[in-house]
Formats: structure tokens, sequence, C-alpha cells
């Protein structure tokens, strides 16, 4: 059976400054390096960093497997600006039939389909363009390591 594909969506806190530390020194995947405050910058505003257009961005919660090729897992978190028009080179929440999804949006041979990032799911092609909306665009994807 089929996972149904529900998006939680958090509209962005525009009262907080989430300021965390900024190493001002590259980090190397090899040599352990001491950082210690002389390597230090101000603290990085992710907001500022991360949100283009606050007025008009959200942050969706994944669920569901359609772009883990994409390096999209069920958890993560999208930055989502609803400012932004889609292209065949970004991800985007759209609605078709009632549901939302995220997909990659291609126009071919005159068609448009939603292109999953998972080879096990085909792409579907949207007969009714009327029935196509865009929610937004994703222009982050964070994920929990630990």
């Amino acid at each position: 059976m089929k996972k149904k594909q529900i998006f939680e969506f958090y509209p962005l806190a525009t009262d907080t400054k989430p300021l965390i530390g900024l190493a001002n020194s590259p980090v190397h995947a090899g040599f352990l390096i001491p950082v210690d405050d002389a390597y230090m910058q101000q603290p990085i505003d992710l907001n500022v960093e991360l949100i283009k257009h606050p007025a008009a961005s959200y942050i969706v919660r994944v669920v569901g497997d359609s772009m883990i090729d994409e390096g999209v897992e069920e958890g993560d978190l999208l930055v989502v600006d609803r400012e932004l028009l889609p292209t065949d080179k970004n991800l985007s929440i759209c609605m078709y039939n009632g549901e939302f999804a995220l997909k990659r949006i291609v126009q071919q041979d005159g068609k448009v389909l939603l292109m999953s990032g998972n080879k096990k799911y085909k792409p579907i092609e949207v007969d009714n363009p009327n029935e196509l909306s865009i929610f937004g665009v994703v222009t982050w994807v964070i994920k929990k390591k630990a």
C-alpha cells in the first residue's frame, strides 16, 4: 500500500533571531583544527541566511520517500518560498488532484510532468493544467544528522 504523503506546514516566526556562532576558519574533513575565540565571527542569523522572502516563506516537514534520489528524506525540513517561480532545475511543493506533492515540474513535448526523485514512482502527467497549483519552490533542505 502506498503511503499517503501529508506535509506539515509551519509559518516562519519573524519575531525571533536564532543566532548561532560562526567559525571564521574553513572546516576540513581530515585534520582536526582547534576552534577557539580567535576563529569566531559574529553570530549568524539563520533567518537572514536561509529566508529571502520572510512573508512568503514556510517550513515544510517531508513525509514519504518519493524524493529520496534527490536527497530529500522523510523528516527533512524544507524552506519553501512562495514568491519564486518553479523551473525544472528546482523542487516545488504543488497541489494536484487535491493533494500536496513535492515534485520537480518539467515541461516536455508540450506536456507538464510531475517528476518524482525515486525510481519506483512514475512521472505524473498533468492532464488538466487548471488542476495544478504551485505552493512554492524549495530553497533549502535541512537534515537532522545526529
